[in-house]
């Protein structure tokens, strides 16, 4: 009798956790914030075929602004995604890519290096939510945790919840509808975030020759993820893409351009060819530092012939396993139309 008490005590146990555990997911994917500036770049990449992921595209912003992964598949089958979050510091990136080779067999990891260039502080605060609430509970989201707090700052951040558990008061139709989003639905995002204003700019003049200026810990953090690369055979390219950058930015570009010679990396500052992707800095800007979706298209055009000369890359339209990247293409098509039709007072 005693025997079966313990049993029954077991399950209502077990019982008990996996209440729970479903409790807080619900409670989770309602009460979070679903930014497309990193949380939702984080979230739905556990939404992605398994190894269906060709090129991570990684960075701050300025990935899943200016790179359109809907045009790099119709146009160059190229299966992308955009695994990125504003601001993004190097130690994050680092943890994001051993977390996406958890779930996927990436060919290519492409490179931003814009957050290390403009922001030099160990430890950035700003935009750090979005970078972390995206990522599930593990060792490897602790060890991100860790890189990226101060001691007296992790329970500002840990756990996630600590960050969003008064959104009740502002809850809208788009947290109720992600709640009951199937996880093949989700696998339509892709990650990018297209932007609509224009906004001209000015083209800046690039004088500066000398290299330096980037962090101990971002260059600490850029070899590693360099080695981690190569210890798992991925290949990696470092690129700038382009924005009104200044000559105290280059000098650190300069210096990833020796790092790459270096580790024999390919390296593309693109903002030494605005000319050759046809920009035109009175219409296909959103502000100084991002692409409107007309400058984005460019730049990706342009990238996708990048890409497939300098790698060998598959193509797989037309393959059923790849057909969230069809859906994905509809997606950004539809968004696009809705955007347009705003504007156009309808």
């Amino acid at each position: 009798m005693k025997s079966i008490k313990i049993i029954q005590k077991k399950w209502l146990l077990i019982l008990f956790l996996v209440l729970f555990i479903v409790a807080y997911r619900g409670y989770d994917r309602v009460l979070s914030t679903k930014t497309a500036h990193g949380i939702r770049q984080a979230r739905d990449m556990y939404a992605q075929p398994k190894d269906t992921i060709d090129v991570v595209f990684m960075g701050s912003s300025h990935i899943h602004c200016n790179v359109n992964t809907a045009l790099l598949w119709q146009e160059y089958g190229i299966a992308g995604y955009d695994y990125s979050a504003a601001e993004q510091p190097l130690w994050i990136t680092y943890h994001y890519l051993k977390e996406i080779c958890k779930y996927q067999s990436p060919k290519l990891v492409v490179l931003d290096l814009y957050a290390p260039a403009r922001f030099k502080e160990d430890y950035q605060y700003q935009w750090l939510s979005d970078n972390l609430n995206g990522m599930r509970f593990s060792f490897n989201k602790l060890q991100m945790l860790f890189a990226s707090c101060e001691p007296k700052q992790i329970w500002n951040y840990f756990p996630a919840m600590a960050t969003y558990h008064m959104r009740y008061q502002d809850l809208n139709e788009e947290d109720w509808e992600y709640l009951t989003m199937s996880k093949n639905e989700r696998a339509a995002f892709k990650g990018f975030t297209p932007y609509f204003a224009v906004v001209p700019q000015e083209e800046p003049e690039l004088k500066e020759k000398l290299a330096g200026g980037i962090t101990v810990k971002s260059e600490t953090y850029l070899q590693k993820i360099i080695s981690y690369t190569k210890e798992h055979g991925i290949d990696l390219f470092l690129i700038v893409t382009p924005y009104i950058t200044t000559d105290d930015d280059e000098k650190v570009y300069n210096r990833v351009k020796e790092i790459a010679e270096k580790n024999s990396l390919e390296f593309n500052s693109t903002n030494y060819d605005y000319s050759e992707m046809g920009l035109v800095f009175e219409t296909d800007f959103h502000d100084y530092s991002h692409l409107n979706l007309l400058g984005s298209n460019k730049f990706t055009d342009y990238l996708g012939k990048e890409l497939l000369q300098r790698y060998d890359l598959p193509d797989h339209r037309g393959d059923a396993r790849w057909e969230s990247w069809d859906r994905h293409v509809e997606a950004i098509d539809q968004e696009i139309e809705e955007v347009l039709k705003k504007q156009r007072g309808f």
